[in-house]
């Protein structure tokens, strides 16, 4: 038997067509997966886990808080054997020289705190930094180097890293039940690195205050007070960070647990704009 169609061909249908003429069945699609299939370039092996920076740098966070307890106990101290404004406490050279011995180790404990957490803080925020790349590339305004680079730049560094934190912090959130990105409130960032902004000027104008009290050989219970005020603003400004790490660690867990978003809900990557 000859095909209908063409006449010259074997039939091969049941159709009664042949394998040229006979119409090819579409095969069969199956069912996408939640949470793909994967955008181009984008592979969820490039992921780093930031848990044990995130609890590293907790831990020094947690550092900082003791070392600035000990300097508001040396400060206090401090401010007991300095005169008042008037003049007329008493003032024991020898007291005063032990606690101001005492001032310094607690500064020096600061400092040394300081720099530690402040190195890890860094390394950590790069790492979910190079993971919110992956998460979701177009929600990225800087590429991840000034995720490093951006809190050396005096005075662009009071908003560049925040910049950077939305962009991580968006791209990390769980995507919602309808394929789109759950929103996620942005005030445990927010209220961090402003009360870090806050803390740190103070700091700044505190310890100039004080350098300049020491260098007229004056010492008084003001300048102290003062230092001993940023001391505190920064405790509350180390537990907020406390609060931002742990809770951006996690979101980035949870995200990563649920694997790549679908195609959809991918923001285009393009190239970041600086």
């Amino acid at each position: 038997m000859l095909c209908t169609t063409c006449g010259t061909r074997p039939a091969a249908s049941a159709g009664g067509q042949c394998a040229v003429c006979a119409p090819v069945s579409p095969a069969p699609v199956s069912p996408a997966p939640p949470y793909g299939p994967m955008a181009p370039g984008r592979s969820f092996s490039g992921l780093r886990s930031p848990v044990g920076l995130g609890r590293a740098t907790v831990a020094l966070l947690c550092a900082v808080v003791a070392t600035d307890v000990i300097a508001l106990a040396a400060g206090a101290n401090l401010r007991r054997v300095y005169p008042g404004p008037d003049g007329g406490s008493f003032y024991d050279l020898a007291t005063a020289n032990r606690a101001e011995v005492f001032y310094g180790v607690a500064g020096g404990l600061q400092t040394a705190a300081m720099l530690a957490t402040v190195v890890l803080f860094i390394i950590w925020f790069h790492r979910v930094r190079l993971n919110a790349e992956v998460f979701d590339a177009g929600l990225q305004p800087m590429r991840p180097g000034w995720a490093i680079g951006a809190w050396f730049i005096p005075v662009a560094n009071f908003w560049l890293p925040h910049r950077i934190a939305i962009g991580v912090w968006t791209a990390s959130a769980r995507p919602g039940t309808d394929d789109g990105r759950r929103t996620v409130s942005k005030v445990p960032l927010d209220l961090w690195w402003g009360v870090w902004v806050v803390s740190t000027l103070f700091t700044w104008v505190a310890s100039k205050y004080y350098a300049y009290e020491q260098e007229e050989l004056a010492p008084g219970r003001e300048a102290v007070t003062l230092v001993m005020a940023a001391d505190a603003l920064d405790i509350v400004a180390a537990a907020l960070a406390i609060v931002f790490v742990r809770k951006l660690t996690r979101m980035q867990g949870e995200r990563a647990s649920l694997g790549p978003a679908p195609l959809s809900s991918v923001s285009p990557a393009g190239p970041a704009s600086v």
